[in-house]
């Protein structure tokens, strides 16, 4: 699978874990001249705190637009050190 935004490949991957409907790409697949780190978390009940990265590609930042458990809950386990994407990345 590919994650593209702005015309651009940002992390490609065939181990992925899908969980509600997100594909999680491994923290490697990540082509990180891409990505910058953002102070932005949430919390999930069974997955614990998420931490986010914004994409910027040709200068046009994409904020807080990929996420990662990095050490989830045991519930999540199989998503730990995992990123996915929403808001416009387009993942096949």
């Amino acid at each position: 699978m590919q994650a593209r935004w702005n015309g651009t490949v940002i992390a490609e991957s065939d181990d992925i874990v899908m969980l509600e409907g997100n594909a999680y790409f491994p923290l490697s697949a990540l082509r990180m001249e891409f990505f910058q780190d953002s102070d932005h978390t949430t919390s999930c009940g069974w997955k614990g705190t998420c931490r986010y990265w914004s994409v910027v590609v040709d200068g046009q930042e994409n904020l807080n637009c990929a996420w990662c458990y990095e050490t989830p809950k045991s519930a999540a386990a199989e998503i730990a050190q995992r990123v996915a994407f929403w808001k416009g990345v387009e993942v096949r």
